[in-house]
């Protein structure tokens, strides 16, 4: 996975959020805002791209509209990621989400009930995650359940799936290169590419998904996509642009 953050960048020398992210992350500090970058917006971190001014800051808002309307009127536990995980059958299962990316589909799982742990080796990525966490845990409407239901983790899926606890289930969405042709592919969703690159190696996720999970892997594909490893699922849940492939290890009850 390639790494495009070119580091963090905030005007004051002296600020202590710039100098502890750097720390913790191995990024550097930039005298000047360059390609993308790490920066603080009003209270969010964001990322941020110097040479595109048209395009808008990367972030991780739990409490954002998009995120509050797909909450509460997203379906539920009737929508296609709620019944390939088992959600549907049992509250609160406990997954790993092995390729969190920017948390989305893991924050709708935690919504649900489920306890997950995301995992994410891209340290801007996991510096976005962690900031929108600690907002999260301030937001009235979410402080009382999302910190206890939604753990970070930093390292990648290799190793997750090798040293952590054995989950219900083990969640993957491994960045698949989109269609040249496709104009499917969301503006954000296109720079978030740029930054992150693409799983080369995730067909080698699958063996140890499956050796992890306790009751089921589920796979996110696009529609277009082949199975993951090349290895048939138990079932498959199509959605309109995406389908969930779920391998079965055990029932859910």
């Amino acid at each position: 996975m390639q790494m495009n953050c070119q580091g963090v960048y905030c005007q004051d020398p002296a600020a202590e959020w710039a100098n502890e992210l750097c720390q913790q992350f191995s990024l550097p500090r930039l005298i000047s805002p360059q390609g993308w970058h790490l920066v603080r917006e009003g209270d969010a971190l964001v990322l941020r791209n110097a040479d595109m001014p048209k395009q808008g800051d990367i972030l991780v808002d739990f409490a954002s509209g998009a995120a509050t309307y797909r909450r509460k009127f997203g379906g539920g536990k009737s929508e296609g990621i709620a019944k390939a995980v088992g959600l549907h059958k049992k509250a609160g299962l406990t997954v790993v989400d092995a390729t969190a990316g920017l948390g989305r589909d893991a924050f709708v799982l935690a919504s649900l009930g489920a306890h997950v742990t995301l995992v994410e080796r891209n340290p801007a990525v996991v510096a976005l995650l962690q900031d929108g966490l600690r907002r999260a845990a301030l937001d009235p409407l979410l402080a009382d359940w999302l910190p206890a239901r939604m753990q970070l983790v930093h390292a990648s899926a290799h190793q997750a799936l090798r040293d952590l606890p054995a989950p219900d289930v083990v969640f993957l969405d491994p960045m698949f290169p989109a269609r040249e042709k496709s104009a499917a592919v969301k503006k954000e969703m296109a720079a978030f590419h740029q930054v992150v690159g693409t799983d080369d190696d995730a067909d080698a996720l699958l063996p140890l998904a499956l050796a992890l999970a306790q009751k089921r892997v589920v796979v996110k594909r696009p529609g277009y996509a082949e199975f993951l490893n090349l290895q048939k699922p138990s079932m498959s849940i199509v959605g309109k642009n995406n389908r969930f492939d779920v391998y079965v290890i055990a029932a859910i009850s």
